[in-house]
């Protein structure tokens, strides 16, 4: 009998919700849910709700939305409408477009309807007003569109259909960087749009053009007048808005907002108050080498929270501080360090109902708990005292309700709902927790320097003694804390492997002192702990020493190529989206500032993987993605001629495989090339740690 864990099939269909929001009074929890599409080759997003009271947990979950375009980014209105993105058509506007625009969907009952209408559509939502009908969102304008604050909107439709009628695509770019993990910055700019929605009507007329483009061209780019002005709060913002975060003030008087300050080939995150009524901009926190970033606003209106970063260095990373400052209008004041003693980086912030705390998630010992932090500088108290990693917290304003999604390496993402005490309730959901076939234990052992290193084993069924996977995480600054679809071990324990998945030096939730261990230094403590973390895990029974292999992506990708540099106790590696030559990497990364920032010349000399190709001993498969902006396919391909001039043959041949996707990114995200891509890693582990012989998958032709 075959299981979705078992059935790479059934695995790719299952049901993932992956987003959540909750309605003022708390009692409705809107999900997105994506699911695959009719011919396998895509995720389809809907949303769906259930109740948000822990009385309902057996609900029937309710579709709210359909359509082949899917939908997502989703958001509740004061009035508890639900707001989405989506490129649904809407079957008014241009028929030759699927560009996504802004939707909402009556609390009362009714049709979704359009908001928007984008030439280039909307990015998404970037916050609400629980006070007043204000909505900002992000959305490319074309920079020649120009600065007026509302003529803008007919002004780009018209250049985006020039561009488009002479089949136009080249960009000019001013500043670094020009892409970003898998896309192409440009030609537009990430402006902040504010509407009230309020205004929306039901009568279809048109408004001109604002500005003089020819009686033809007003006609063809006027902007329907039933729909709500769009006012645009950033004019000529270049780059600055490219990674933008913010929140819209209760009144909605007010949008608070990072802003990127360029900085030769990086820059700074700055926090940014924006007047809607006037456009005035007032800088509310700047700092040379620090980045300010993740501002949230009390459900009063009169604080401000967010997280104050100094620059890292090549001599290590700094704290993340919790900061807090009273908010009046476009000013602050008496700004101040709370959580002072905390030494976690937060992933989130939100205020708690009363807006006398902060509750944060970060990423601790393994687990993702919920934190709860005291704006008047008390003592951090963990709420949540489980093995699971919480996120995306959102709390009702009206009834104080906090419901979040959370995940395990025994379970993927679902909505709970949090009491007051810690305890975690789950939610009706329309995409079921499956059974897992592999069991979780956590292992630790002690490194050559006294430090603590710890992960999760997951074993499969039977008493083994079974081969052993070691999976190496990515980021660096990153941990194996939950779920993740694309790295799954339960795929592997359901084909008989134990799967340990370590936190070494480098890792997140064990302090400071622990990531900065191997700062600089990537060759050096996170290599020592990974080994001696398997060396602890192989002396058990039920683990054979004698058929392992290593496998990571991205930095796990890079530790994966030093751990085949280095040792030869793995029967085999399996190396994606990795950085193989450093010097060559940090020229051509989408991120270039950064890497080059946090490395001295020494660090990166030292830490090289590929000086040491020619101690490769271990077959290894390279995976890459010619779309992955972060890792560039010049790393991949020098690995691969390196492998070749290093280990090939006279007539050619190697232990060696290279599995290329031309148009895949970072993650290889298509459904059915994820399945390629467990396929090609289970054949070629079946051949070396098993014995087995090698099996071509048939999709690979």
């Amino acid at each position: 009998m075959t299981t979705p864990f078992s059935d790479l099939d059934q695995y790719t269909a299952l049901p993932r919700v992956d987003g959540i929001a909750v309605s003022p009074d708390g009692s409705r929890v809107a999900l997105t849910v994506s699911v695959l599409d009719a011919d396998g080759t895509g995720y389809r997003r809907s949303i769906w709700a259930v109740p948000g009271s822990e009385d309902d947990v057996t609900a029937t979950p309710v579709r709210l939305t359909r359509s082949t375009k899917g939908e997502g980014d989703v958001a509740f209105t004061r009035a508890g409408d639900l707001l989405f993105v989506s490129g649904r058509p809407d079957g008014e506007g241009d028929k030759d477009t699927d560009a996504p625009q802004l939707w909402v969907l009556p609390a009362a009952g009714g049709e979704a309807r359009p908001v928007t209408r984008l030439t280039g559509g909307v990015g998404g939502v970037l916050g609400t007003a629980s006070a007043a009908d204000t909505v900002a969102i992000t959305a490319g304008l074309l920079p020649g569109a120009g600065t007026d604050r509302t003529g803008v909107i007919a002004a780009d439709a018209e250049l985006r259909g020039r561009r488009k009628d002479r089949k136009v695509q080249a960009i000019l770019h001013e500043t670094y960087p020009v892409r970003f993990w898998d896309h192409d910055l440009g030609p537009d700019e990430t402006h902040v749009l504010t509407l009230d929605l309020g205004s929306l009507s039901e009568a279809e007329t048109t408004r001109p053009a604002t500005r003089d483009v020819g009686d033809a061209a007003a006609a063809k780019h006027s902007y329907p007048s039933h729909l709500p002005v769009l006012t645009d709060l950033t004019p000529a913002p270049a780059r600055s808005l490219e990674h933008v975060d913010g929140v819209v003030t209760p009144d909605g008087s007010v949008v608070v907002a990072t802003v990127a300050v360029q900085e030769a080939r990086g820059s700074r995150s700055t926090i940014v108050a924006f007047d809607v009524a006037s456009g005035a901009r007032t800088v509310l926190f700047d700092e040379d080498d620090v980045d300010h970033e993740m501002p949230t606003i009390s459900h009063d209106g009169r604080t401000i929270a967010w997280v104050r970063t100094p620059r890292f260095t090549p001599a290590g990373a700094t704290e993340q501080e919790i900061w807090v400052a009273t908010l009046d209008g476009s000013g602050v004041s008496g700004a101040r360090r709370i959580a002072n003693d905390w030494d976690r980086w937060p992933n989130e912030l939100v205020f708690a109902h009363g807006d006398g705390a902060l509750l944060a998630t970060a990423d601790q010992d393994g687990r993702a708990p919920v934190f709860r932090l005291p704006v008047d500088g008390g003592a951090v108290e963990q709420l949540t005292h489980d093995d699971w990693a919480y996120s995306s917290l959102r709390v009702a304003e009206a009834s104080g309700a906090v419901v979040a999604l959370r995940a395990s390496w025994a379970a993927p993402l679902h909505p709970v709902r949090i009491a007051t005490d810690g305890t975690a309730i789950p939610l009706a959901t329309p995409a079921p927790v499956p059974d897992v076939p592999g069991r979780l234990e956590e292992v630790e052992t002690t490194a050559a320097d006294g430090s603590r290193v710890r992960g999760w084993l997951v074993l499969p069924d039977g008493d083994g003694p079974h081969p052993l996977l070691l999976w190496i995480h990515g980021g660096p600054l990153n941990s194996w804390n939950q779920w993740s679809w694309r790295w799954n071990p339960q795929l592997a324990a359901a084909r008989g492997y134990a799967v340990l998945l370590p936190d070494p030096a480098l890792s997140t939730g064990y302090g400071l002192d622990f990531i900065n261990r191997g700062w600089n230094a990537w060759g050096q403590a996170p290599f020592t702990d990974l080994m001696a973390i398997t060396d602890a895990v192989v002396a058990r029974d039920d683990v054979d020493e004698t058929r392992t292999a290593a496998m990571g992506g991205s930095f796990g990708g890079y530790m994966a190529n030093w751990v085949a540099g280095h040792t030869d106790r793995f029967r085999a590696i399996v190396t994606h989206a990795s950085l193989w030559a450093l010097d060559q990497f940090n020229g051509t990364t989408d991120m270039s500032q950064y890497w080059q920032s946090i490395f001295d010349q020494d660090g990166l000399h030292e830490n090289d993987p590929h000086r040491f190709v020619a101690d490769i001993t271990s077959p290894m498969l390279v995976i890459h993605g010619d779309k992955d902006y972060r890792v560039p396919i010049g790393e991949g391909l020098r690995l691969w001629s390196e492998l070749a001039e290093h280990h090939a043959a006279a007539d050619g041949t190697m232990p060696h495989r290279f599995l290329y996707f031309p148009d895949e990114n970072h993650w290889v995200l298509k459904p059915q090339h994820a399945a390629v891509w467990y396929e090609t890693v289970f054949a070629f582990l079946e051949q070396h740690v098993r014995g087995g012989e090698w099996k071509r998958p048939e999709l690979l032709g």
